[in-house]
């Protein structure tokens, strides 16, 4: 993580794909024990904490922008879904179709953020030149 501001929008894509691959490899560990017994399924929170960043960030600047967002700040939290919950009779609550198309999703996901950041370096370069 590069600390100065011209990095800032650079760092949060840099949160952002972390995130987005934790989730890819929580949604490979479901996936990898689909017909384990009593396992729930893992997924990974980051979209929320970071809207409740921004409209925090918000809220305190006086003209409602999104500045000094502290992307250090933001944390991926990998939680246990429907710990309680499983429609299978051996307690597994993972559903393979389901984690595919999650699967299938977040790699689109992480591409997309990844050549975001890319972009973003090939701009500082121009610039530089």
């Amino acid at each position: 993580m590069f600390n100065s501001d011209a990095f800032d929008y650079i760092n949060l894509l840099d949160r952002a794909a972390d995130a987005s691959w934790m989730r890819e490899k929580s949604i490979a560990h479901n996936i990898a024990n689909v017909d384990t017994p009593g396992y729930k399924r893992k997924d990974v929170e980051f979209e929320t904490t970071l809207k409740r960043a921004i409209i925090k960030t918000k809220q305190d600047d006086v003209l409602g922008a999104v500045t000094n967002l502290d992307a250090a700040s933001l944390q991926p939290k990998v939680f246990t879904d429907y710990a309680g919950y499983s429609y299978r009779l051996d307690g597994n609550n993972v559903d393979i179709d389901t984690e595919n198309v999650e699967l299938a999703s977040e790699q689109i996901k992480y591409q997309a953020l990844t050549q975001g950041i890319s972009q973003e370096f090939s701009r500082f370069k121009a610039v530089i030149k």
